[in-house]
């Protein structure tokens, strides 16, 4: 397996959006800490973000819009939010 800037962003994406819960995100993070290799360039980046992610799901740590926000702003990303009636 190898992750990138890329694959990371989506799956913090996908967390924000509700397409997947607090415990996959956790659960594949630890998965790619323990088995995948990381993006040239960004390795330092990238793990530090996995490992931080993979410690969400300790009452302690958590995991925020806040982090989100800083982390996805590390990768390359910007975030704009918008508000849809329902």
């Amino acid at each position: 397996m190898f992750v990138t800037k890329k694959d990371l962003s989506e799956m913090l994406f996908k967390y924000i959006n509700r397409t997947i819960n607090l415990r996959a995100l956790v659960d594949w993070a630890e998965e790619m800490i323990k088995e995948a290799d990381f993006e040239e360039g960004s390795f330092d980046l990238i793990r530090n973000i996995l490992a931080r992610i993979g410690l969400a799901d300790v009452r302690e740590f958590g995991l925020t819009w806040d982090d989100c926000y800083d982390f996805l702003h590390k990768l390359g990303y910007d975030i704009k939010v918008e508000l849809l009636e329902v």
